[in-house]
Order: C-alpha cells, then sequence, then structure tokens
C-alpha cells in the first residue's frame, strides 16, 4: 500500500497536499516524532486489534497504551493485537503504516481521549515514512472514525501541550 492510496482518498477532504513524506522511517511512535520534531504524544497511532468480523482500530496518542479492562467493559471483548501477517488484509496497511484512512470494510475506527488534549496530532498515511497533521475534528471527519472511547491508559499522567 502506498502514500497515493492516502493521498487519493484525503482528496475528497482537501487534505491530500497535508500529507508529508519523510527520507527516514516514521515507523515507530518514536521515530515519526524525530522525523517530525514533535513529541512523542502527539503522534497519533492507529493500534490494530481483532473482533469477530475483522478489527478495531484505537487511534491513541503516543503515549498511550490500551488498558485491556476498559477496552472489554467498552467492546465486550479482550484487546488482541493482531499479528504482522493478518495486519494488511484486515487494516489495508502493512505495520508501520497502518493508518485509519481508507481501510476496508470490517475495520472500525475509533480515536481515543488521549488524542484530545493535542491542537494538532500526527497519524500515518500509510507507509512507514509518511504522517499528516490533523486537528481531532479533522482526524474524527477524514478517518470516519465510529466515535471517541476512552481505553487508554499511562497517557493522563503526561504534560501536555500543543
Amino acid at each position: 500500500m502506498s502514500t497515493e492510496k492516502v493521498r487519493n482518498y484525503l482528496q475528497q477532504f482537501g487534505k491530500d497536499d497535508k500529507v508529508q513524506e519523510f527520507e527516514v522511517s516514521s515507523a515507530t511512535v518514536e521515530l515519526a516524532a524525530q522525523a517530525l520534531g514533535v513529541e512523542p504524544a502527539r503522534i497519533a497511532k492507529s493500534i490494530s486489534l481483532k473482533d469477530e468480523n475483522g478489527c478495531i482500530l484505537i487511534v491513541a496518542a503516543g503515549d498511550g497504551k490500551i488498558d485491556n479492562s476498559a477496552f472489554k467493559r467498552h467492546f465486550g471483548l479482550k484487546a488482541k493485537m493482531l499479528v504482522p501477517e493478518e495486519t494488511e488484509e484486515l487494516t489495508g496497511y502493512r505495520v508501520g503504516g497502518i493508518c485509519p484512512f481508507d481501510n476496508p470494510d470490517g475495520a472500525k475506527v475509533y480515536l481515543d481521549e488521549s488524542l484530545r488534549r493535542f491542537t494538532t496530532v500526527y497519524p500515518a498515511c500509510g507507509t512507514s515514512n509518511s504522517a499528516i497533521e490533523l486537528t481531532c475534528e479533522e482526524l474524527l471527519e477524514c478517518s470516519r472514525a465510529l466515535g471517541w472511547v476512552d481505553v487508554c491508559k499511562g497517557w493522563r499522567e503526561q504534560p501536555s501541550e500543543g
């Protein structure tokens, strides 16, 4: 999958020209933060988890981790990460470039509350060397997320800015 696929998808929202590609990897939160020159928490990582009919993508701040009990309370199932072999089929993207844009049917996108403390965040754009800067409102619209959830831990103790 390519950044071009995401760029084409984002064109309908007038955001295709905001996609950034890097000469270096942005496959992890730390690498993406370095490539963009921002704090790691502002990286909007897409956590891919199994469900009965496909997958759930939780887009969370870079410093958030899935809270298993909160996830189970909200979704009624245990949080189980996709294995790399099933990731591309279920999310539309390879590990390192998973993003909440133009996903296949069966991929349900939710945004975690951990993102709301930032003016803008940076999700990947389909490859391990791409990102886009979006407000939380723009991310909600462009990802066609099903809503906001509070299923991550570890971020509330962190200072925020931006």
